[in-house]
């Protein structure tokens, strides 16, 4: 789609969006989608953009990403925000009504209750409607971008299938394909330039520590992986930076769109997450939750679940690893360490 805006001369308009929307529907109708928070937390200073809203009178106890997004929708001066009111934040609903306010035109965008297509299938052409295309034209945008998603999966199997990329470029690629870095052509270029790179790399050593990520993307992600493998841990999985990725086969943007397990009740997730940890040979979990955030309390859900050793890390305004962080991320793998050796030392092999 962007080759065929390239060829006609027609540029994309930028719209912004609070989340991982439909963005094949986006591109139908002639729009470059910018994921607000991907803006946000790539700022040199993101903390000042949370201090930007704050000074607008948003609560000192609501999410850091909410703050962040509101700012970067200023700065970036964008005329339209996708605000996704069921299935990720809910603070968006009060978020969508301050940028009314600001005259930010803000379009609501709803995933169903429950992973169902047909509902899926009603969702996508209420947009496609609202933004002025058809999914027809959506479907040809899909079938576009799957040379782009198929070597995001390459990555992914590179990174747990033949230990070659580490966890943040897994994490980066991943995360990003949620707006394409704003820029497709550029960015299928540098995807498949990156995975040539991985597969050129010998392995990584076996006795590493295989660990999972899950929950939101952390706000200290540049820190996070690094230090993990300084201590002998390397993520393995990425839970929902994958589910933006969409590289699970399917025949039909509804279909992709309910397989995408964030929106939806934790069953699918603590399902997609159990498959992963035990086709990845998982050591341990580590879970990161947003301060002041709902999506914490799922916590106690997961951990009744996953019948691994899970740490719990919560983040707001550090955007860097705090000390306190650092200790606990040293003892987790320590204690990791210890288990794995004697599972092995008593010939049961690791988890």
């Amino acid at each position: 789609m962007s080759d065929e805006n390239q060829k006609s001369g027609r540029r994309l308009k930028r719209i912004g969006i609070t989340t991982t929307v439909p963005i094949e529907v986006l591109l139908a109708a002639g729009y470059m989608p910018v994921d607000l928070n991907n803006v946000f937390i790539t700022d040199a200073d993101p903390e000042r953009l949370v201090r930007k809203a704050e000074r607008a009178g948003f609560p000192l106890n609501t999410c850091a990403w909410i703050k962040g997004i509101y700012s970067v929708c200023l700065e970036q001066k964008l005329d339209s925000v996708i605000c996704v009111t069921t299935g990720d934040c809910s603070n968006t609903t009060m978020l969508m009504e301050v940028l009314k306010l600001r005259g930010i035109h803000t379009i609501p965008f709803a995933f169903p209750d429950e992973p169902d297509v047909d509902r899926m299938q009603i969702a996508l052409e209420s947009l496609a409607e609202r933004l002025g295309t058809t999914m027809i034209e959506a479907e040809k945008v899909r079938e576009s971008l799957l040379p782009c998603r198929a070597t995001l999966g390459e990555i992914d199997r590179l990174t747990w299938g033949e230990n070659r990329a580490g966890g943040f470029e897994n994490h980066y690629w991943l995360v990003s394909s949620s707006d394409f870095n704003q820029d497709i052509d550029k960015f299928c270029v540098d995807v498949n330039r990156s995975a040539c790179e991985y597969r050129s790399r010998p392995p990584f050593p076996p006795e590493e520590l295989r660990l999972a990520f899950i929950g939101v993307p952390p706000v200290f992600a540049k820190e996070l992986y690094p230090y993990l493998e300084q201590n002998g841990g390397r993520v393995v999985y990425n839970e929902i930076q994958r589910q933006f990725a969409m590289i699970n086969p399917v025949k039909s943007l509804a279909e992709q769109y309910t397989l995408y397990t964030y929106p939806y009740p934790l069953e699918g997730r603590i399902e997609d997450i159990k498959k992963a940890v035990a086709e990845r040979q998982i050591d341990g979990i580590v879970h990161y939750v947003q301060a002041f955030c709902h999506r914490g309390i799922g916590d106690i859900v997961l951990r009744s679940n996953l019948g691994l050793p899970i740490l719990t890390l919560e983040g707001n305004t550090d955007f860097k690893l705090t000390q306190h962080v650092k200790t606990r991320l040293e003892a987790f793998t320590d204690m990791l360490g210890q288990i794995k050796a004697k599972k092995s030392s008593t010939g049961k092999g690791a988890c």
